[in-house]
């Protein structure tokens, strides 16, 4: 039997924040009621990384993030502590973009296949290692026994030197070629991850491969280490295989595993516990938002934007490019496999395309496949392009061997298809489409505005029975927005004529009729981006301006239109930006945020209390992200891995005492006192939350009280506060409890029986009865 944490706490492990400072805080997370410290990736990454997704070397732990002295560290004090520990770590693929930090690539740069590690990474062997660094200026130098291009050094084979060689002779003797950047997306010879050149992807398919690169994974297990959160199983051209073996490492492990569930979709058959929850995150939010306001918002966003498509148009479109622009050379190396056909990397497209979820894992997911097949031909047909007749030909004979698990085309498709939807949607159609922001989150789906309280209540119901020890959360350090930017947007849904008005005059008027002659690039700019721009601002608060132009620059060149990473357009660029300071700068614009501001604060609040609750009570394991045990407005990465105040977060909790519920207000006081208190109770009381049970409140307010029994554990939570208060608030509402119980957050003792829900709630918007 494995055993669960009762709840994480993620911490961005770096070089500004070490395995010793971490250390220093458990603690903290102890006393907050934590269960487990839940660390990002520890092994040796590239000089500077942020992140520690780019490991150079898998066998020693990044001096940088503290070394093997500050894993000790961490782990004694997480031991006196009585905490568990989680580590994430990352199989699919490692950092090269400097060569010479990583020892395995530099070696299969020098030697090519005859490498010991040439079996280590998914290369093309074929043709020589593309490696797309070069720039406009392409000279090379021969300095020594390597090949200098500016700061980048590249080992060069034994015997490839004769005297009198130019560094261009010698390089065209080597088992890699250098070339200019721009050919990376259609020419690269290796697997990647997503289109990232620098991550080169690794053959975990290979039992050696696999254990040579899990020395230090499985010295964690022996050394007491209790959870491991695998990164991007996607990426893996067999995860089914990998985590069999993973299990295998680690019989005892709690293993969760980033993988996106679409709706409905649920975890192939894999000896995991769960996901790290994407999915329980959009459940969260979409009850938080009014399902009735869709109408009044698809027309909003229509007549301002002047964009009729859905979002399901935009995923559409967002893959294609993906699939025929961004990862060209992937589909170039499985054509290469069916020499045979014509039209064979066009066909892939079409496919992968249509694709409904993220991938199959064949046998599993064969359904999706079956539906993509028959999708394409439609689409193929419906455009009515030429030689038809040849391209459905091609789809029909790439269908069996897409088809058969053991065939290496399928097995890259597989892979393939995972990229194309994350870098389509995620990367691309969130950007573009922004009829409502507080939907377009990983895991989410933007064409869903809200869920009820029967298909919350179902959901979970499903979650317990299906995947009862899967993390769940509600922001990582891949979350587009911050959990509570969403519930302040979430409040949008409730006063949709109110922020019409305001959306529609921030974009009119004569002052804006100037801003638009000043600025001629802005007839350029998508007016869907202008309004994500606005709803960014509404989100986020007028934070300090330099994180929001930082967002902006982010948010237009994912959304690949009209600018991107590798051509930016400056003067359209320069559009948002100065639409930033307008809104910052017009005194006039100011104001009228401000006032609108001010009205969404309070019921943001509300509905922030009420997702932190819910997450952290809902069937599952949950993970608290760094910091957001206070009001947190982060933006998407890496605005959300800005550093935390620690001290001021320990301070807060040490005045907090052990009864007193503080006032909801700005200092985030009441989110800290929800966090501790339920956390806590998960911890030591862990048999109240056993079972999933929906009550219903009766009365003219009954649909605005989400709540739900535990095993013991009842938890409230006030939904659309603003239309409440409209109608009167919870006056004649009750909800009958069974039991005589008590409110963990604020001590007060309730008969069993009909109870008045706004004597349950007249401090807080939320409420956590335990029973006694």
């Amino acid at each position: 039997m494995t055993r669960h944490p009762a709840s994480t706490y993620r911490l961005q492990i770096r070089p500004s924040f070490t395995l010793q400072q971490a250390a220093e805080i458990v603690d903290y997370l102890a006393e907050l009621g934590v269960g487990a410290v839940y660390l990002s990736p520890l092994l040796t990454s590239t000089t500077g990384s942020d992140h520690g997704y780019d490991t150079v070397d898998p066998l020693t732990i990044d001096p940088a993030r503290g070394g093997e002295e500050g894993w000790r560290s961490l782990l004694a004090a997480a031991r006196a502590a009585g905490l568990d520990v989680v580590v994430d770590i990352v199989p699919n693929h490692l950092g090269v973009a400097v060569p010479a930090e990583n020892p395995a690539w530099w070696d299969v740069l020098k030697h090519g296949r005859d490498s010991a590690y040439a079996d280590w990474f998914d290369i093309d062997w074929s043709r020589r290692i593309l490696l797309p660094v070069l720039g406009d200026d392409a000279a090379l130098e021969l300095v020594g026994d390597e090949l200098r291009y500016f700061e980048h050094r590249f080992p060069v084979a034994p015997g490839t030197v004769e005297p009198g060689d130019t560094a261009d002779a010698v390089h065209d003797r080597q088992h890699y070629q250098l070339v200019h950047h721009s050919r990376g997306d259609s020419e690269l010879s290796y697997r990647r991850f997503f289109t990232v050149t620098s991550l080169a992807g690794v053959r975990m398919e290979d039992p050696a491969v696999f254990e040579a690169t899990h020395v230090r994974v499985r010295e964690w297990v022996q050394q007491g280490v209790l959870g491991l959160r695998v990164d991007h199983p996607d990426g893996l051209v067999d995860p089914a295989d990998y985590l069999t073996r993973l299990r295998a490492l680690a019989p005892q492990a709690w293993i969760t595993v980033e993988k996106i569930l679409e709706p409905g979709e649920k975890l192939p058959d894999w000896p995991v516990q769960g996901s790290t929850g994407y999915d329980a995150m959009r459940e969260v939010n979409g009850i938080f938002i009014d399902p009735a306001a869709e109408v009044t918002f698809t027309g909003l966003y229509q007549r301002l934007t002047r964009d009729r498509r859905s979002f399901a148009d935009h995923a559409a479109l967002g893959k294609r490019l993906a699939a025929s622009e961004l990862l060209v050379a992937e589909g170039r190396r499985m054509a290469a496999l069916v020499p045979e056909l014509e039209h064979v990397q066009d066909a892939l497209v079409e496919i992968a395309t249509a694709f409904e979820v993220y991938r199959s894992y064949l046998p599993e997911g064969v359904e999706y496949l079956d539906r993509a097949v028959a999708t394409a031909r439609q689409r193929v047909v419906e455009r009515a392009e030429p030689e038809v007749a040849e391209r459905i030909a091609t789809i029909d004979a790439l269908g069996p061997r897409l088809h058969d698990p053991q065939d290496e085309l399928a097995r890259r498709f597989q892979q393939f298809t995972g990229a194309v939807t994350a870098k389509g949607v995620e990367d691309t159609a969130y950007y573009r489409y922004s009829r409502f922001l507080a939907l377009n989150e990983v895991g989410g789906d933007p064409d869903h505005f809200g869920l009820s309280l029967a298909e919350f209540h179902a959901a979970q119901q499903v979650r317990l029975a299906d995947q009862p020890e899967s993390m769940t959360s509600l922001s990582t350090h891949d979350t587009k927005r911050g959990e509570d930017v969403r519930a302040r947007l979430a409040v949008l849904s409730e006063i949709g004529p109110e922020w019409a008005a305001v959306a529609a005059h921030l974009g009119s008027g004569d002052d804006f009729a100037r801003f638009t002659a000043e600025h001629p690039a802005f007839a350029e700019l998508n007016p869907a981006f202008e309004y994500l721009i606005r709803q960014t601002i509404v989100g986020a608060g007028l934070v300090d301006r330099d994180r929001i132009h930082a967002y902006v620059e982010k948010a237009i060149r994912e959304a690949k239109d009209g600018t991107t990473w590798t051509s930016p357009n400056e003067p359209l660029e320069g559009v948002a930006h100065a639409l930033v300071d307008r809104l910052y700068d017009d005194e006039l614009v100011r104001d009228e945020l401000q006032r609108l501001l001010s009205l969404i604060e309070q019921p943001g609040w509300a509905n922030a209390l009420g997702q932190k609750l819910v997450q952290l009570t809902m069937p599952g394991v949950p993970d608290v992200y760094q910091g957001t045990e206070l009001w947190d407005d982060s933006l998407v990465d890496p605005d959300n891995r800005r550093p935390v105040d620690f001290a001021a977060r320990r301070r807060l909790l040490a005045g907090l005492g052990r009864d007193q519920a503080p006032y909801v207000d700005g200092s985030g006081a009441a989110k800290l006192w929800v966090t501790r208190q339920a956390l806590r109770l998960r911890r030591d009381r862990p048999e109240l939350f056993g079972s999933y049970r929906p009550l219903y409140a009766t009365g003219p307010a009954a649909d605005h009280l989400l709540a739900y029994d535990r095993g013991g554990a009842v938890t409230l939570a006030t939904r659309l506060p603003i239309r409440l208060s409209e109608q009167g608030g919870w006056d004649g509402t009750t909800l009958d409890l069974e039991q005589a119980m008590t409110d963990v957050l604020t001590a007060r003792a309730y008969p069993a029986g009909q109870v008045a829900v706004a004597e349950l709630l007249d401090h807080y918007p939320v409420a956590l009865l335990v029973i006694g």
